[in-house]
């Protein structure tokens, strides 16, 4: 059995599961999804957007991470019945904070020491899953992909994994043809910052904020401009370029008032759209959809109305749980690295060869 943690740029939480592979499948046994302390979240947000922190900050917030993790394994485990023993690995993608992947020195940095969640846990695990791609050329990311084939295959008519986390990215599996795999661009983080600011909900529940407003094309024409949406892939992105400030500064290049509903629409609109603007690129088949986007029933609305000849669905209708399927990825990578076998697809990522993913961290 390995476990999988998964905690993403909408820093909603830290995913859990404790899973099983076969051949060709993944069955999950239990999960769960624990809550940042509310002092480490803010600490996380001001560090990927940029504000100015010193080497004694991230050094502390690499620390708490770690050992939130590692406490949240641990009440996992005792909540479930599980002993340490019956795990053989836990698969950790820690926290993104930057990621930069081009530039003549590029770097992606996720914080949560693994050292301090082998200690406290006494269970092996494997981190730091993407800087082996990265020095091999890739972006690092995503590194979801491989393991969308594994679970899916690539048989049968087209089918397009989009997960909508903070930023949404897809994997697009074709029979015969290499599978692909990118970030699209914002998937819920500039809408959960818009609605926190002015309705102080963490989040749209179901979108209905976005649904109440009418969608400004000028101002979605003039967001859908960024230039990050033309480059082609591979490519990667973060809360490094779609932070706040950017939304910021795309409402006073505007320039002119909007009411906040209208302001919420148009983002909701962003991300569907520059979502269909990718998935258009591959022939018709089943979007498959996944991660906290997945509840927005607004989003998955406009989903179905800019792709008109796809199947929309979530991974739960195909029997897999859409919450937590990043988690479950990197329980697979986990085992991926345990078993010397790579985890990366450089069609995707644009690295140069195959290669093991992860860190490996034993608790003695």
């Amino acid at each position: 059995m390995y476990i999988g943690i998964m905690s993403g740029t909408s820093l909603d939480g830290i995913d859990m599961v404790a899973a099983t592979f076969g051949d060709h499948g993944a069955t999950i046994h239990h999960q769960a999804m624990y809550s940042f302390p509310s002092e480490l979240k803010e600490k996380l947000i001001a560090l990927s957007q940029g504000e100015p922190i010193t080497l004694d900050e991230i050094g502390t917030i690499d620390h708490f991470l770690g050992k939130t993790y590692a406490e949240a394994v641990n009440r996992f485990l005792g909540e479930h019945n599980l002993s340490p023993e019956a795990v053989t690995a836990i698969g950790c993608h820690g926290q993104t904070v930057f990621h930069k992947p081009s530039g003549p020195m590029p770097f992606t940095m996720q914080l949560g020491d693994a050292n301090i969640i082998a200690a406290l846990t006494g269970i092996t695990t494997v981190a730091d899953f993407r800087r082996k791609d990265m020095a091999l050329g890739g972006q690092g990311a995503p590194l979801v992909p491989a393991f969308h084939r594994f679970l899916f295959g690539t048989e049968g008519n087209t089918k397009v994994v989009l997960n909508i986390g903070g930023i949404a990215n897809i994997s697009v599996l074709e029979t015969g043809k290499p599978v692909l795999g990118f970030d699209t661009g914002p998937g819920n983080m500039l809408m959960d910052s818009w609605v926190s600011e002015h309705c102080g909900e963490p989040y749209d529940k179901d979108g209905q904020w976005a649904a109440s407003g009418t969608v400004n094309p000028a101002l979605l024409a003039q967001m859908l401009a960024e230039p990050y949406f033309s480059q082609p892939a591979p490519k990667s992105t973060g809360r490094e370029l779609f932070h706040r400030g950017w939304l910021d500064q795309q409402l006073a290049t505007f320039g002119l008032p909007l009411a906040g509903q209208d302001v919420q629409a148009t983002l909701l609109a962003l991300t569907a759209m520059s979502i269909a603007n990718d998935v258009k690129k591959y022939s018709a088949g089943e979007l498959l959809v996944c991660g906290g986007g997945a509840q927005n029933s607004a989003l998955m609305e406009a989903l179905k109305q800019a792709l008109p000849g796809w199947t929309v669905m979530t991974t739960d209708d195909k029997g897999v749980d859409g919450d937590s399927l990043e988690a479950l990825a990197f329980a697979w990578l986990a085992k991926q690295a345990l078993e010397g076998k790579p985890g990366n697809l450089p069609e995707v990522t644009g690295a140069s060869r195959l290669c093991r993913l992860g860190a490996i961290y034993y608790p003695d």
